[in-house]
């Protein structure tokens, strides 16, 4: 077995980057590199998938059980009720026992090829367990960022709505002095009313995104940190579809399907060629004195029949298959199948990881090119609004006009937060496409990595029937004592632009 997990690529940047996050920070603020440092130790689907992982490492001494030695022992007792009328020797008791030692010698091929189809299909679920685990990493970093972005919008329109209903209130001073007419009150009212129920909704869409950040992290978000640059992103996206072709893993694990899908067909092509087994049997029969039969000795005497019987036998046993009612080319052909259909799998997992490369790539540059419009925008509204009201205070601009300015200005700080969090998580979903974004990539400041070859070198080679593992306990943190989330924000610590 050469199974070799494929982690040994240099990513220092990516972890020094990530690690420096962790220092000099305020008591309990919460960094991505520990957010996820606690999916990789806690996600149930993670530590899930490696129990399958485990699962699968089994089938390797299962398939080379068949072509072990089997050795088994058959022990009856027997008491005649009714003994045969026209026998006058048959016991009236019997104990029987039997040994028999088989060692198969040559099976055709088969046991060696479905030694070597689990063999891959081990290093395929490796594989599998690298693009679940870059899977997980991509939910946690879109979660987090979820937070943070929906924690600003909250506290965007919560001073939002602290700013129109103080408008409201020196429209209604103005009103009563007839400076303002009651269209001017209406209007503010208004978009009081619509700012609170933005605010709502933004406080539905926070605790929705805790609360999903608690699934997959297991903790409660808190006080979340701005994350880290991501280092390693291409220069165009056919840099990037040229990583992702070498480097993912699920492109991995769909060849390593395929080649044990060929190792399959060959497996089933040995059922029609000969086997030769070498065999002994030891058989051992005690008629505990029932036994009738006697005998005439040379004196003339009448003597008692032996009432043990002992045998032992060894020897060489071929089969050579003639006719199995077209069970093997059936096989071979249902294999052939499967391994036509493995094939195809291997070109549909590299179109849409070639697919998920190039529309990341794209999504991660219009982000950029939004956070810079956004950006432009936040500054130009702020303006505006500085001079509406400026305009205003000598009457030259409207109540109506101070409401617009003020929306504008909302709208350009939410457009800015959400395109900040797209472009991150564009950023990572294509570092995970291109399958440099899993734990020893991101340097996880978590303990030991799990690695998936030493349970595998723990049991490729075991052979006691007996050596069972210790009962399955859970590795995964629960989430039930958690307690419900809410939409409070603190304005100091809200990442706002």
């Amino acid at each position: 077995m050469t199974a070799k997990r494929t982690y040994q690529r240099h990513r220092a940047a990516i972890a020094l980057l990530l690690l420096s996050s962790a220092y000099s920070l305020p008591a309990g603020a919460e960094t991505l590199q520990g957010a996820l440092a606690k999916a990789y130790a806690s996600n149930p689907t993670l530590t899930g998938a490696r129990a399958g992982q485990r699962a699968t490492d089994e089938n390797v001494p299962i398939q080379k059980a068949s072509g072990r030695p089997s050795a088994d022992v058959q022990g009856s007792y027997s008491e005649s009720l009714l003994k045969p009328t026209i026998s006058f020797t048959s016991p009236q008791r019997t104990v029987n026992a039997q040994a028999t030692l088989n060692v198969p010698i040559y099976s055709g091929g088969s046991v060696r090829n479905s030694v070597k189809a689990a063999e891959v299909r081990v290093e395929a679920g490796q594989a599998g367990l690298r693009g679940t685990e870059a899977s997980i990493f991509s939910q946690t970093v879109a979660a987090y960022m979820d937070v943070i972005r929906d924690s600003a919008i909250v506290a965007l329109n919560q001073a939002n709505v602290n700013v129109l209903d103080v408008n409201l209130q020196a429209t209604n001073d103005r009103f009563e002095v007839g400076d303002l007419t009651r269209t001017d009150v209406a209007q503010s009212e208004s978009r009081l009313a619509l700012a609170r129920s933005d605010l709502q909704t933004a406080q539905a869409n926070l605790i929705t995104s805790r609360e999903n950040y608690i699934a997959l992290v297991g903790e409660a978000p808190d006080n979340l940190e701005p994350p880290p640059q991501l280092p390693g992103l291409p220069a165009d996206p056919d840099v990037a579809v040229r990583v992702a072709l070498n480097d993912n893993p699920d492109i991995l694990a769909a060849k390593k399907q395929r080649e044990a899908r060929r190792y399959d067909v060959k497996a089933a092509r040995g059922s029609v060629l000969p086997t030769l087994s070498a065999f002994t049997q030891a058989g051992y029969t005690n008629y505990l004195d029932t036994l009738a039969s006697t005998s005439v000795d040379a004196d003339g005497n009448v003597v008692e029949g032996p009432q043990i019987n002992k045998q032992a036998a060894a020897g060489l046993q071929l089969t050579i298959p003639l006719y199995q009612g077209g069970r093997p080319a059936a096989q071979v052909r249902q294999n052939q199948a499967l391994e036509a259909q493995a094939i195809e799998q291997e070109i549909e997992t590299e179109r849409n990881v070639i697919a998920q490369a190039r529309a990341a790539y794209a999504s991660w540059q219009a982000s950029l090119q939004t956070i810079q419009s956004s950006r432009v925008a936040v500054d130009a509204t702020a303006l505006s609004l500085e001079g509406v009201r400026a305009e205003n205070s000598v009457g030259s601009r409207t109540i109506l006009d101070i409401l617009n300015a003020e929306q504008e200005a909302l709208i350009a700080r939410v457009e800015l937060v959400s395109a900040q969090r797209n472009a991150y998580v564009a950023g990572f979903t294509l570092l995970a496409a291109m399958g440099h974004a899993e734990a020893d990539d991101l340097g996880l400041d978590s303990g030991t990595l799990y690695d998936p070859m030493v349970n595998y070198e723990r049991v490729e080679g075991k052979w006691f029937d007996w050596d069972w593992g210790a009962a399955p306990t859970p590795v995964a943190t629960r989430t039930v004592d958690t307690p419900a989330q809410d939409a409070k924000v603190d304005p100091a610590t809200a990442r706002q632009p």
